[in-house]
């Protein structure tokens, strides 16, 4: 399912103000940092839940920007020679590579990563 995104603008509830000093409120994102990978505690998991009874392994705990998720993640499938996605702060490998995964994190200084179920 896609989401359907909003074409209205930033400004579409505000009806009017009399007050000459009003300013709209915005909404700002908070800039989240990536932590560095010694801190990262990554959970390693092995799912077929809804999936049509393949397997996944799946990836979660992540803390840091989309960019950089994406980025661990396309390392991630490259190195295991699978296919995959980011969806929901997860990676998602496809097929069991929990071993393979967990290696190369551990390889790349993600020491407090470790396999779950």
């Amino acid at each position: 399912m896609s989401k359907k995104k909003n074409t209205f603008n930033s400004f579409s509830a505000l009806v009017y103000s009399t007050d000459p000093d009003f300013k709209p409120e915005t909404e700002q994102e908070d800039t989240l940092e990536t932590l560095a990978p010694a801190q990262q505690h990554l959970r390693i998991l092995l799912d077929k839940k809804q999936r049509a009874g393949k397997m996944v392994t799946l990836i979660t705990g992540f803390i840091g920007t989309d960019a950089d998720l994406e980025t661990l993640g396309k390392q991630l499938k490259s190195y295991c020679g699978t296919g995959g996605s980011v969806k929901d702060q997860e990676i998602i490998v496809q097929g069991d590579n929990r071993d393979k995964v967990l290696q190369w994190l551990q390889k790349n200084g993600y020491s407090k990563s470790k396999k779950s179920g």
